[in-house]
């Protein structure tokens, strides 16, 4: 029976643990430790023969190597931003005509147009609220989706429905199927990687959680500041003694493995001791960013006024330094801005989305510019989505409530076709009506991109075959170029 990669649970005709094989055989050592290094070194990288290995990389050729996620936390109002709506203008401050679903506080309004006039930009003509000035000017990279719907309107679980494809906690980060499905390329630093803009989601650490996947394949968080990642510091005054200290380690935790059998968080364990000792020297030159020049740091907004433009500049630049690194998904979480609840502006609509905008704005922008530039927009999927969208008629007076009904995300490079729309929202942006996409649907394409069959990246748990999009999703090929 020809055995998958990407479906490591592909039955075979004998059952050993990794123990007790190398307990009984006599050979073949070398082959063994060299298999044990594929997921850690990416061994199923794209080219598929990496460390001269052969095995199939992916279940289908690449588009994208890797992913970063910009994680719109609180849902940014769609039909302010990215999906214009003229039918506001006409009707504001009238009664709402369409049949409005239960909302989040049930506190219904008129009709609230659009503060922001929309434009259009590029060759492709694509419209942009004055919202983004600086993302606009890539608006041919851009592939923006309409039609994109979820199951929950509360923070917590559209969260983890699109953290996890799953409304509820306890199942993989779709960071954590990645990396399980691909592995990484980096050598000193973890396949996901979540760098932490101060705000720390509903739901929490299990919207980064590895689940029921390995323990090795958890988002690792990086904070901000000068010292990312907590107890880092070598603990011994010199290298040589740090390893004989996880050397130890390393002996006491195989001889309690020899005893127990295969025990996946002693296993992780294991290998995070030899992970954190390399990170020890990566980490400090990961976020050294005086490294780049001033240019860039001037681009991605480092000199700006704005302190949270500022800081998600570092996060931003943080983030291409990963991808050259090797790193397979990385995740972007919003600044902490004084005042707002994130971009969940239930009041307050024009001065919390223009704080936030200015925040985001243009180290996107500078991102998407930097990859270009380098050679690495191709193969890096950027994928800007929140939870859901916003209501258009108004909570209270002056804000939006939740809106899962229909909203706006947007992909650039990694195989996205830029310049393009695809689906819509009814005249007043609430409803989906054409093209309309579910969460399964966003997390199918983006494995699709990096070379994975969404039905055949699975884990056996519980008895059954468990998979990012459950039995649900489909590939949007239109938004493929």
């Amino acid at each position: 029976m020809q055995y998958d990669p990407l479906h490591p649970q592909t039955p075979t005709r004998f059952s050993f643990s990794r123990r007790q094989l190398l307990r009984q055989a006599s050979t073949g050592f070398g082959a063994l430790a060299m298999s044990a290094l594929a997921p850690q070194f990416g061994l199923a990288g794209q080219d598929g023969a990496q460390n001269g290995l052969s095995l199939p990389a992916t279940h289908h050729p690449s588009k994208a190597k890797h992913v970063i996620f910009l994680y719109m936390d609180g849902g940014v109002s769609h039909i302010d931003s990215f999906d214009p709506k003229p039918q506001l203008d006409k009707e504001h401050g009238q009664p709402f005509k369409m049949k409005v679903q239960p909302t989040q506080f049930d506190d219904v309004g008129k009709v609230l147009k659009c503060p922001w006039k929309f434009k259009n930009h590029g060759e492709s003509g694509l419209p942009i609220s004055e919202l983004f000035p600086h993302i606009a000017q890539h608006a041919d990279e851009l592939c923006v989706v309409r039609s994109m719907t979820s199951s929950f309107s509360e923070h917590t679980n559209a969260n983890y429905f699109l953290h996890t494809g799953h409304g509820l906690q306890g199942r993989p980060s779709m960071g954590s199927w990645f990396t399980y499905g691909l592995g990484t390329e980096s050598e000193n630093l973890p396949g996901f990687v979540v760098l932490m803009g101060g705000l720390m989601p509903p739901g929490g650490v299990d919207c980064f959680h590895n689940g029921f996947l390995p323990a090795a394949y958890q988002g690792s968080i990086f904070k901000k500041g000068e010292v990312p990642v907590a107890d880092l510091l070598r603990s011994e005054k010199t290298e040589s003694a740090q390893r004989r200290k996880l050397n130890l380690l390393r002996q006491l935790d195989e001889n309690v493995l020899d005893q127990a059998g295969e025990h996946d968080e002693l296993e992780s364990a294991i290998r995070n001791y030899e992970l954190a000792f390399r990170m020890q020297t990566a980490v400090p030159d990961l976020v050294d960013l005086s490294q780049e020049t001033e240019s860039t740091q001037k681009n991605y907004g480092l000199d700006s006024t704005d302190e949270h433009t500022r800081s998600y500049g570092r996060q931003c630049l943080t983030a291409r330094r990963l991808v050259e690194q090797g790193v397979r998904f990385i995740e972007l979480t919003c600044p902490k801005i004084g005042g707002l609840d994130r971009w969940d502006q239930h009041s307050g609509l024009k001065s919390g989305h223009e704080k936030n905008a200015k925040a985001i704005d243009q180290p996107v922008a500078a991102l998407i510019d930097d990859l270009k530039e380098r050679g690495l927009l191709d193969e890096t999927l950027i994928v800007w989505a929140g939870e859901f969208g916003r209501t258009p008629m108004a909570q209270g007076s002056d804000g939006r409530d939740h809106n899962p009904f229909g909203f706006t995300i947007w992909m650039a490079g990694g195989g996205a076709k830029g310049g393009t729309i695809y689906g819509a929202t009814d005249e007043y942006g609430y409803y989906a009506i054409e093209n309309k996409l579910q969460i399964h649907d966003l997390h199918a394409t983006m494995l699709h991109l990096l070379g994975m069959d969404h039905t055949r990246l699975t884990k056996r748990f519980s008895s059954r075959d468990m998979r990012l999009t459950d039995v649900h999703g489909k590939v949007v090929h239109d938004i493929i170029s």
